[in-house]
């Protein structure tokens, strides 16, 4: 017949690591304070791994309101597509801003005769960022996509 199997010693850091655990549950609401600090000074006198198991035997591991829940990690927001309304929005007001911009310069051509095409300085460099952006922005996702 075997003899039984002495207890395991525990460490200071599985003493520390329970108590950090013991504060959390009191954080949560599961342990009052008398409760808390009677389990604490339990961890902190335990001398085996099976004592130091008791002060948290009816504790949950981790939150049970984590179980059912996703992490954000794994969450991946969807990749834009041109018609995306993040990438729409911008187009269509750049698009309205500047059909103004011509509208206004066709006023000012037939009742005034100033033929200088100033639009084109909102048209030009205004069309060149946002296509520079959202070429930037579908090229990252792509690239991300390929990970």
């Amino acid at each position: 017949m075997s003899e039984p199997v002495p207890s395991i010693r525990t460490s200071d850091a599985e003493r520390d690591r329970v108590a950090g655990l013991l504060q959390e549950h009191f954080a949560q609401g599961r342990l009052d304070h008398e409760e808390f600090t009677e389990r604490l000074s339990q961890a902190y006198r335990s001398r085996t791994v099976e004592e130091l198991a008791v002060v948290t035997r009816d504790l949950p591991e981790r939150d049970l309101a984590d179980v059912g829940r996703a992490p954000l990690a794994d969450a991946a927001a969807p990749p834009l597509r041109l018609r995306d309304p993040a990438l729409m929005v911008p187009w269509v007001l750049y698009g309205g801003v500047n059909l103004l911009c011509f509208f206004i310069w066709m006023i000012l051509y037939f009742t005034t005769g100033a033929s200088y095409p100033w639009f084109l300085w909102v048209l030009g460099p205004w069309g060149i960022m946002m296509s520079v952006v959202t070429f930037g922005v579908l090229a990252a996702q792509r690239g991300q996509g390929d990970d």
